[in-house]
């Protein structure tokens, strides 16, 4: 356990906030999960969110996008360079 350290609770928009030193290894964009016990507040770092995008508002928007068939997936078999040297006339 590190040693405690001092510091005031101050207003921040319509709310209240505490800040936290840099000394104490938070990070900013952390989400902290707060409990209150009996006037003791405990603050904990929650796990980090996989983020995700989310594409479905996007689909109405744009009608002459259509969704790849089986068939259209498909690509004809040819021979790849992996050398990482160009093709002549490239």
């Amino acid at each position: 356990m590190s040693k405690p350290i001092k510091t005031k609770v101050f207003k921040s928009g319509n709310s209240l906030a505490v800040r936290l030193p840099k000394s104490l290894g938070a990070v900013e964009g952390t989400e902290m999960l707060v409990r209150e016990t009996q006037g003791t507040y405990v603050f904990e770092p929650l796990p980090p969110t996989k983020k995700t995008i989310d594409l479905t508002g996007i689909a109405g928007s744009i009608p002459w996008l259509k969704l790849l068939t089986p068939e259209d997936r498909e690509f004809e078999d040819r021979e790849l360079d992996w050398t990482g040297k160009r093709l002549e006339g490239g």
